[in-house]
């Protein structure tokens, strides 16, 4: 998320689960795990916030996971305030890999960090959250692509893979280490599976007007679904943020859209866009929880000023295997 989070907006982020009113709190940027009969949810905030629920509306606030700001973020981001975003949860052979974004704003002055727990629990002995450092770092002049958020998936053969990226050349695909603490690095192991238009006179330093990003790939049959948001977060009532979908029988891809464009060329067909209630929905991740699938993702009220809210809704599948949300 490079244009994101001026600060304006950090205090009246709001979260509504399901289409009843619940309780509100401050999150952005959401991602979810169960363990045992709690469900959490990580999102951007200081330290990467934390809250807990039994039934995904009442929930509860936790400490973050960093207290201080990992050492390693002010070589990358000098002034860096611990205000870290778009995190990633993964359960992986019996511990959690949390991956999360370093970045200052508008650059892709850019890392992506891991750091690993053996329970979500903080009342249990074996909590406690272990940084593993940067995972992968983006470069101003050096990268045309911005190393943030992360999301964590494994392929048939269980070989896990992450999908990055915004703005700049689009999202990367890249195989991550057997142990998932660093990226591999050959030819095979990376890949550009979406991107938009990019004026060619652009400055490559600046994030530019191809305006992707916040992906996230669900498995679903036999296919890999991969959502990303098109278009602007983040400015209230002038939020254009819109959610896209492809996929592909292979993690790597090609992603297609319903009319077979491939995403790679800018393609993508529209699952959630503004309308008269939200000036804009985006940044989304997707579970299968008790014999449901769940997009959760945030949107901009247009009753309330353009003030972000969550949102959680179930997943419809066609007859094609087309996803839709009843909204």
């Amino acid at each position: 998320m490079t244009m994101k989070y001026p600060l304006l907006f950090f205090a009246s982020l709001l979260l509504m689960i399901g289409s009843s009113a619940a309780q509100e709190i401050s999150v952005h940027d959401p991602v979810m795990a169960r363990e045992g009969e709690q469900y959490y949810l990580f999102s951007t905030g200081k330290g990467i916030a934390i809250w807990t629920s039994t039934d995904m509306k009442s929930w509860t606030r936790q400490a973050p996971v960093f207290a201080q700001a990992p050492r390693w973020a002010a070589e990358v981001v000098p002034d860096f305030g611990n205000h870290i975003w778009a995190p990633d949860i993964f359960y992986f052979k019996d511990q959690y890999y949390l991956y999360y974004s370093i970045s200052s704003f508008a650059k892709n002055t850019s890392a992506i960090g891991l750091a690993t727990s053996k329970t979500l629990n903080q009342a249990s002995p074996e909590y406690g959250w272990t940084d593993h450092g940067i995972i992968l770092q983006s470069v101003p002049g050096r990268d045309m692509w911005n190393a943030i958020d992360p999301n964590i998936i494994l392929d048939e053969e269980g070989a896990a893979w992450m999908s990055f990226g915004s703005f700049w050349g689009g999202i990367k695909l890249v195989r991550l280490s057997e142990d998932l603490l660093s990226v591999r690095n050959g030819p095979e192991d990376w890949f550009t599976i979406a991107r938009r238009p990019r004026t060619f006179e652009l400055n490559e330093r600046a994030p530019g007007d191809a305006a992707v990003e916040a992906p996230f790939i669900f498995k679903k049959n036999n296919f890999y679904y991969l959502f990303i948001s098109f278009d602007l977060c983040c400015r209230g009532a002038e939020s254009t943020y819109k959610i896209m979908v492809g996929r592909s029988e292979k993690i790597q891809g090609p992603y297609l859209d319903k009319e077979g464009n491939n995403l790679y060329n800018g393609g993508g067909s529209l699952l959630l866009e503004g309308n008269e209630d939200w000036f804009g929905l985006g940044h989304n991740s997707a579970y299968h929880f008790e014999g449901k699938d769940y997009l959760i993702f945030h949107g901009y009220d247009a009753h309330e000023g353009g003030k972000p809210k969550l949102l959680s809704r179930q997943i419809q599948w066609d007859d094609a295997g087309w996803p839709s949300i009843v909204y």
